[in-house]
This record gives C-alpha cells, structure tokens and sequence, in this order.
C-alpha cells in the first residue's frame, strides 16, 4: 500500500483488505528528513499509524530538494524490491486525477507490479459520507491557505468541517486543498494519539505543529 497517513489511503487500504484473494503486506511511504513527504507529518506518527493496523511500514529515504529523476530512481527501486520478495501489486487512494493515476502506473512499468485504485471514480461526497459512516477518523494536517482558510489545520476532518468548506473545495481534498492524519479506522486495533501543538508555514502551505 502506497501509504501517506491520510483518510482516502485508509480507506483504500480496508477495502483491498476486504477484496478475496487479496492480502496487503505492508505500507511504504517517502520520507524527507524524518518527515513523510505529502504533508510535513513527522514519520513517528506513520509508524504509530502503520503499528495500529498489524502491518509493517517501509520508508524510502529522499532528498530535499528532490529532482523528479531522483524520486523516480529511488521509488522504483524501492518498488522493484518488493516485487523480487513477491508483491505483485501496488494500491493507491487516488479518486479521479487521471494525470495522477496515469504517473502512478507509468512508474511503476518495468517492475513487475500492477497499481490498484480501489476508490476511483466514486463521487467524492458520498465517498466522504461513507469514510465518516466506516469509522474512518482523521485531523486536518495541512492546508492551502489560497483555497480554504487556514484555521481547518488542527481540525477534525467531521461531516461539520466538509459543510463549512468553500464552495467548489473538493470534501476529500483530492485537488491538494488540505491533507488529512487518520486517527482511527477499518483495521485499527486502537486509535493513534495526535496532539496539535501548533501550526507553521511551509511553502505556501499551513501545516500542524504535532506533538507527542
């Protein structure tokens, strides 16, 4: 499972979790200097995260700044490796950006592996309903200041929060909006503890200041 820490990707996992035939293996995420990529999320809470769901989590190591050639060489072979130990197939919570998912499966040609969208496509509100309705509990850990206001971070991400967002903002956030830290959900043996200390701008973004 290509892993983040966010709502869509948890409940992509269940669902792959739940499909016959199919077992999960583990999560990977990229990591620069100790934190996930994605969001600035600090890489503890992943491994809470990844402990909570009974699943080992591999990090690939980049650098920052990371030239695309860079994140390509280092993530392929990080893939190439999983499928010498036996993977065969990569699942992602992407919901409808092709651009995404079209990068998604050209990288991951020549290792091996096949790339599994198992939300993809579903209308974005009811996915979020149903993500609500499944258990799946997350915080808002980054945000784009342009597109909704900055006082979401450090929020649940509840059916009260997507009511208040600004008209055209995507409710799962799939446009870069906002990012979110599941808490709890499908295959949780027990919620992870977040703390929101804070926030910081990051490049543009406001993010959480998390503690432990």
């Amino acid at each position: 499972m290509s892993w983040s820490g966010g709502k869509d990707g948890a409940l992509a996992l269940a669902e792959a979790r739940d499909t016959p035939g199919t077992t999960v293996v583990g999560l990977q995420t990229t990591v620069v200097a100790g934190e996930v990529s994605a969001s600035w999320v600090p890489r503890a809470c992943v491994e809470a995260q990844a402990a909570a769901l009974g699943l080992p989590l591999e990090t690939v190591e980049l650098p920052w700044p990371c030239p695309n050639d860079v994140y390509e060489q280092r993530t392929g072979a990080a893939w190439a490796a999983l499928r010498r130990r036996g993977a065969t197939e990569v699942v992602y919570g992407d919901l409808f950006l092709a651009d995404v998912r079209a990068y998604r499966e050209r990288a991951l040609e020549g290792t091996g592996l096949t790339a599994s969208f198992p939300l993809w496509g579903r209308p974005t509100a009811e996915l979020a309903a149903g993500m609500l309705d499944r258990g799946v509990r997350a915080v808002v850990v980054c945000a784009d200041p342009a597109r909704v206001p900055a006082a979401i971070v450090g929020r649940a991400w509840d059916a009260a929060l997507i009511a208040a967002l600004p008209a055209g903002v995507d409710p799962c956030g799939e446009n870069g909006e906002f990012h979110t830290l599941v808490t709890d959900g499908p295959g949780f043996a027990h919620p992870v503890p977040v703390r929101v200390t804070g926030t910081a701008q990051r490049d543009g973004f406001v993010t959480a200041v998390l503690g432990t």
